[in-house]
């Protein structure tokens, strides 16, 4: 057993390329940590789409700041089961690294323009980031870029879907599941940090950063979707306004039990701290916040207690043992989505920017295919000379359109593709 982490094994501290340790006050885990937190894509994030297109206002949130919510959400759950609060601190600062500007729109965009090579995925983008894009080791012999160059269980960690586009699993109705954590020319380094790993099982670190996530992007977005828009939480008191909130829950996330979200709202409606009003006051501002606090309690602590009840006390490590989210808790974290679809992401689908973005990105990547080194930051010119085939120029183009941040991708669009049309005179 591990010497720095009680439930984990030396195995799960090795890196894919082996290190010696800089200092002697560090585990390797919290390095991991540090290493993510200083990564330039995590500064990236700052500066691209969360639920709002970042510069919509000062308050929404960005991927950033979304990161480190799920971050302390994360720590603190996993802290109480007994995980390395570093592993899972690590993998929810580094759950969407690979997610490209624009959000899931921008995602949508890019896994279009590169069906024929694989499709694209935020989560597969996320475990390419951490072990070949973000610069900071490569391989002391061949030169290799090697990432992050993080150890096996925090690696591990960030792996939510852990499976390749050709391996999807399919749901009840025979519909794949369009997920996965892994494209074929990182299949080497996939294979090695789910070694003896169950197969198509995350680990549990995965489980409660998956969890984290979950719960701070349902909580927060409801915020955002109250202070940008002006929601107003007392109309889902209205019966038909409820079920038009259940009805988004089954398009867009496939549940389908409508009486068991209109249960949970009625049980959050029943507690003080459920914010109905909001008039933009320091006072309706903080029973805002006061909601959010109260509604990650109790899901962390449900969560919590259900997980201990069927595992016990002691330390709940990678395969171990298996996250335990009550059902009530589910239904209440898939209301709180729908409530933010219903109110604000549902209403922008059609408008007339958002099909301009996934445009923008779609021309972006076309253009930086054909024009090649020049086009591109020093780094990926260097892959676009390595690569073998159009089909790995491609995908160079799409790591490098996938790094920019929102602005820098409209930026971008203009000089490359928006200026060389413009007759000259």
């Amino acid at each position: 057993m591990s010497v720095n982490s009680p439930g984990y094994e030396e195995r799960d501290e090795d890196r894919y390329v082996p290190e010696s340790p800089k200092t002697a006050n560090r585990t390797p885990f919290a390095r991991d940590r540090a290493r993510i937190l200083h990564s330039s894509a995590l500064r990236r994030l700052g500066a691209k789409t969360q639920i709002l297109g970042a510069g919509s206002g000062d308050f929404v949130r960005t991927r950033l700041t979304h990161s480190l919510e799920v971050a302390q959400v994360g720590r603190e759950l996993g802290k109480a089961l007994g995980c390395d609060p570093d592993v899972v601190d690590a993998a929810c600062l580094a759950h969407d690294l690979g997610h490209p500007p624009f959000g899931h729109n921008g995602e949508r965009a890019l896994d279009e323009v590169t069906r024929e090579i694989g499709g694209f995925e935020g989560n597969a983008q996320t475990l390419r980031v951490v072990t070949r894009l973000e610069p900071k080791t490569v391989h002391p012999s061949t030169g290799e870029p090697l990432g992050l160059n993080l150890t096996r269980a925090s690696l591990d960690a960030i792996v939510k879907y852990p499976w390749g586009e050709t391996e999807l699993p399919t749901r009840e109705d025979g519909t794949a599941v369009r997920k996965f954590n892994v494209y074929e020319d990182d299949r080497a380094v996939f294979d090695w940090l789910r070694e003896d790993a169950p197969a198509r099982r995350p680990s549990f670190e995965a489980q409660v950063m998956d969890l984290a996530d979950d719960i701070a992007y349902s909580v927060h977005d409801v915020e955002d979707s109250v202070v940008h828009n002006g929601v107003s939480l007392r109309v889902l008191r209205d019966l038909e306004r409820a079920k038009g909130v259940a009805a988004q829950a089954l398009e867009w996330y496939g549940w389908t039990d409508e009486d068991a979200l209109l249960d949970a709202l009625d049980r959050l409606r029943a507690w003080g701290w459920w914010a109905e009003d909001f008039d933009g006051s320091r006072a309706s501002l903080a029973a805002l916040k006061d909601m959010t606090s109260q509604l990650i309690g109790r899901m962390c602590n449900a969560t919590i207690a259900a997980t201990r009840q069927v595992h016990g006390e002691g330390p709940l490590t990678r395969f171990r043992a298996e996250l335990v989210v009550p059902q009530e808790t589910l239904a209440e974290i898939v209301l709180l989505k729908a409530i933010a679809v219903h109110f604000l992401m549902a209403p922008r689908e059609a408008s007339p920017a958002y099909a301009k973005q996934r445009r923008v990105l779609k021309e972006l990547v076309m253009a930086l295919a054909e024009r090649g080194p020049d086009a591109l930051e020093p780094q990926f010119a260097a892959d676009y000379r390595a690569a073998s085939d159009d089909a790995a120029r491609l995908r160079v183009a799409v790591d490098q359109v996938a790094s920019l941040t929102d602005k820098s991708a409209y930026d971008w669009h203009h000089r490359f593709v928006i200026s060389p049309r413009r007759p000259r005179g």
